[in-house]
């Protein structure tokens, strides 16, 4: 079985504006997260409800999902070479989110074809 590739971001753009975080991977799919769902599809055990509910079987689907509130950026830092830190208005920050995590999530995703 083929190893699975750590998917990479080719740009990693905060849009104030539009509210959204958009990234081009390096694939050239470009991911498009509203700032809203992005902060209620938190990967932290706490925001998961626990470690049982973590991982891919457990992923939101970020059309799907209804925020409850409006949430604002303070910051974004890259971790390593494998993931988001997002600073949030809420206070709230430790979420990692892995690029892997942001891929499986993204609201565009590629075709079987691709």
């Amino acid at each position: 079985m083929a190893e699975e590739k750590q998917p990479i971001p080719a740009d990693i753009t905060l849009d104030r504006t539009e509210h959204e975080l958009r990234i081009l991977w390096r694939d050239e799919l470009q991911s498009s997260y509203p700032l809203d769902a992005l902060r209620e599809a938190c990967p932290c055990a706490t925001c998961r409800g626990g470690h049982e509910f973590m991982g891919p079987a457990h992923d939101p689907n970020l059309i799907e999902l209804k925020p409850v509130r409006s949430y604002q950026v303070e910051n974004v830092a890259i971790v390593g070479n494998y993931a988001l830190q997002i600073w949030w208005s809420d206070g709230h920050n430790t979420g990692i989110y892995s690029f892997g995590y942001l891929r499986r999530i993204s609201p565009q995703q590629p075709t079987k074809a691709d």
